[in-house]
C-alpha cells in the first residue's frame, strides 16, 4: 500500500540497502525468483483457505493459479500463502468455536508479511465471514474470490440440494418411507463436484453478502465452482488488486455502515441463512458500527424475499447463477439500496448492478411476485430471549408462526439425541422442542444443534414440521419453523436455562415475541436454585474462547478483536 511518500510498503523489506533487505532478497531469491520481480512491484499475498479437510475449498489451489496469472499480467507479483481452514462438515465440536481463530490468523498474517494487498479465497461457511474480519481489521487493499457453489445434486429424475435434501430425506428414512438403499444412492449423487453447497446455506449466503458489501468483483459470487468462468474472474481479480494497491482502495473505505446495511437488506431478499446475522454483527464490530438487531428486523419488514432458492423456495445455486445472481438482485433493490458506496472494482455498486437483466423470473422473483412480502429473517424478544432471537421465517411453516404448546425441554444434545425417537417420550404435534447449552459456552462452539430432529414416531404419524427453540445455530440449508441463537444463553444464566418440560411457550412472530408463559415469581425461584456447568476447557484455544466469547446478539466475536477507534500500527522492522 503506497505511504504518504508513494513507497510500497512491501519496499520496506525488499527496498532497503541495510542489511536487512539484503537477507530479505536474499531469502526470496532463495525461491528461485529474480530480483526484478520484487523489486518496486506491488508484492500481493494470496490467502488460501484450501484443504483437504475443507471439501468446499478443495478447488481453490487451482483458483489461486488463476490469480496469479493475473496478478503477474498487472505487473504485481504474487505470493500464496495458507491460514488455517474451516470445514464445516468435519469440525468438532463446531467451526464456529475456530471462526475467531481463522481470523486472527487471517489478520495476523496480513499484518506481518510484506504485502501491499492480498487477495482472499473462501467458500465454506465460515472461511467467508472469518476473512471478512480479519481483512477489515488488518485493512489493506483487499479483494475476495468465492470459491462457488457446487453443481446440482442429482437422484433418479429429482435434482438434490446439499443439506435441505439430507434433512429431508433422512426423515423420510427414519419414518420409513424410503429405503438405506435409497439413501445410499441420494448419498452418491447430492455432492457432484468441488464448491460449497449448492442451496442458499451459509455458504452461498456469505459469499452472496461479501459480493454485496463491494468486496468481489460484479457477478464473482453465483459462478459454480466447477464453471471455467470461476477461474475467469479470479484472473480479473488477480488484475484488479494491483490496481487496488495503487489506488489505495481499503476494506475501510468499502466497508462503510451503508454498505452493511445493503448487505442486511441482500440478506433478506435472498433468504439468507440465519448465521449471517451472527457474521455481520461480528464484522460491524470490527469496524466499530453500531448495528443493532432492531436494524435487521427493520431492514426485513421493509423487504422482500425474491430469491426461489431453497431452502426457501425450490431451485438451486446454480439456477441463480443462470438467472443472472446477485446483481439482478441489487439491481432490483436498487431504490432501496445506499447505490453511492463505492465498490472493489472503484465503482459504485449503482454502476456495478444497474441493469443487470434477469433471464428467468421463476427463480429470481420481481418484488410483486415475491415468495414473501418481507424479509427471511425476523428478531424475537420476550421473557426468554431478552436480547433477542432470530427465527427464518421464509422456511418455516405459516400455521405455526403464531403458536403456544407445551414444552418438551432437552438439557443439552446429548439428551436430545438419547430421547427424542423413545417410543414412550410425552410429545405431539402441538409440542414445542426446547435444547439448553447448544451456545457459545454451553455447547461449546455454538454448533448447529438448532434444528431439532422431529421425533421418529410423529414423523410415522405424518408431522413435518414442529416449533423448536434452542441458544444454538441451525445450518443455513435447514428448514422448518426453529428459533435460533436465543441470547443469552442457557450456560451463563439466560432464562432458557430456567425452562422446564411442561411448561407453555408462546411464539408471536407479528408481534416479534417469544415468551415462556410462567410466572415471574416462579422463574426467580428456578433462577436462585440453578448451578452453572463446570467449564469445557481449562486449557489452549478452548479455554480463550470460554473467556473471551461474545454472546450471539453480540456476534459471537472475541471482545479484545473489536474496533477500538484507531488503527493498529504496522510495527517497524527490527533485526
Amino acid at each position: 500500500m503506497p505511504g504518504e511518500n508513494g513507497k510500497l510498503r512491501s519496499e520496506d523489506w525488499f527496498g532497503r540497502n541495510d542489511k536487512l533487505g539484503f537477507l530479505h532478497r536474499s531469502w526470496m531469491r532463495a525461491e528461485g525468483f529474480p530480483g526484478s520481480v520484487f523489486s518496486g512491484k506491488p508484492v500481493i499475498g494470496i490467502c488460501n483457505s484450501w484443504s483437504e479437510l475443507t471439501n468446499c475449498n478443495a478447488h481453490l489451489r487451482q483458483v489461486a493459479e488463476a490469480v496469479k496469472r493475473g496478478v503477474w499480467s498487472a505487473g504485481g507479483f504474487p505470493l500464496e500463502f495458507p491460514t488455517i481452514s474451516l470445514g464445516e462438515p468435519f469440525m468438532r465440536p463446531s467451526s464456529m468455536m475456530f471462526r475467531n481463530l481463522m481470523a486472527m490468523d487471517v489478520e495476523e498474517s496480513i499484518r506481518a508479511n510484506p504485502l501491499d494487498g492480498v487477495v482472499l479465497l473462501c467458500g465454506c461457511d465460515k472461511t467467508t465471514p472469518a476473512q471478512l474480519m480479519g481483512a477489515a481489521s488488518a485493512d489493506l487493499p483487499s479483494i475476495f474470490v468465492t470459491g462457488g457453489p457446487m453443481l446440482k445434486g442429482r437422484w433418479k429424475d429429482r435434482q438434490l440440494g446439499s443439506g435441505t435434501d439430507l434433512w429431508h430425506y433422512w426423515d423420510e428414512l427414519r419414518a420409513g418411507r424410503i429405503t438405506h438403499e435409497e439413501m445410499c444412492e441420494i448419498e452418491c449423487g447430492m455432492s457432484r463436484s468441488a464448491g460449497h453447497c449448492m442451496v442458499m446455506g451459509t455458504a452461498s449466503t456469505m459469499t452472496s453478502i461479501a459480493e454485496a458489501l463491494g468486496m468481489t468483483l460484479t457477478g464473482c459470487a453465483n459462478i459454480p465452482a466447477a464453471d471455467s468462468r470461476r477461474y475467469e474472474i479470479a484472473h480479473r481479480s488477480g488484475e484488479r488488486i494491483v490496481e487496488m494497491v495503487r489506488e489505495d482502495l481499503r476494506p475501510s473505505k468499502i466497508l462503510t455502515r451503508e454498505a452493511i446495511e445493503n448487505a442486511v437488506r441482500v440478506d433478506m431478499a435472498i433468504g439468507g441463512s440465519t448465521n449471517a446475522i451472527i457474521h455481520l454483527k461480528a464484522l460491524a464490530g470490527r469496524l466499530g458500527v453500531d448495528l443493532p438487531l432492531e436494524r435487521f428486523d427493520e431492514i426485513s419488514r421493509e423487504t422482500a424475499v425474491v430469491a426461489n432458492i431453497q431452502p426457501s423456495g425450490e431451485h438451486l445455486m446454480e439456477d441463480m447463477f443462470y438467472a443472472g445472481g446477485i446483481p439482478v438482485v441489487m439491481n432490483d433493490l436498487l431504490d432501496q439500496l445506499n447505490g453511492e458506496c463505492i465498490t472493489v472494482t472503484g465503482r459504485t455498486i449503482s454502476e456495478n448492478v444497474r441493469g443487470s437483466e434477469c433471464h428467468d423470473r421463476d427463480v429470481l422473483r420481481s418484488r410483486h411476485r415475491a415468495l414473501q412480502p418481507e424479509g427471511g429473517t425476523v428478531i424475537l424478544r420476550g421473557n426468554l430471549c431478552p436480547r433477542g432471537a432470530v427465527l427464518k421465517t421464509s422456511a418455516a411453516s405459516r400455521d405455526l408462526l403464531q403458536h403456544t404448546g407445551r414444552a418438551v425441554v432437552f438439557e443439552d444434545h446429548e439428551d436430545l439425541m438419547r430421547r427424542i425417537d423413545l417410543a414412550d417420550l410425552e410429545v405431539d404435534g402441538e409440542s414445542v422442542l426446547v435444547l439448553k447449552n447448544g451456545g457459545p459456552v454451553g455447547a461449546p462452539g455454538m454448533p448447529e444443534y438448532g434444528n431439532l430432529p422431529i421425533p421418529a414416531k410423529l414423523l410415522k404419524r405424518g408431522v413435518r414440521d414442529m416449533l423448536r427453540i434452542s441458544d444454538a445455530r441451525m445450518s443455513g440449508t435447514g428448514y422448518g419453523t426453529v428459533v435460533l441463537h436465543v441470547s443469552p444463553e442457557s450456560a451463563v444464566g439466560g432464562p432458557l436455562a430456567l425452562a422446564r418440560t411442561g411448561d407453555l411457550v408462546r411464539l408471536d412472530t407479528a408481534g416479534r415475541r417469544l415468551d415462556l408463559l410462567v410466572d415471574d415469581g416462579e422463574l426467580r425461584r428456578r433462577k436462585q436454585a440453578w448451578d452453572p456447568r463446570p467449564a469445557h476447557y481449562d486449557r489452549g484455544f478452548g479455554k480463550l474462547f470460554l473467556e473471551s466469547v461474545m454472546q450471539a446478539d453480540e456476534g459471537c466475536d472475541f471482545r479484545f478483536l473489536r474496533s477500538t477507534g484507531t488503527a493498529e500500527p504496522f510495527l517497524p522492522l527490527a533485526f
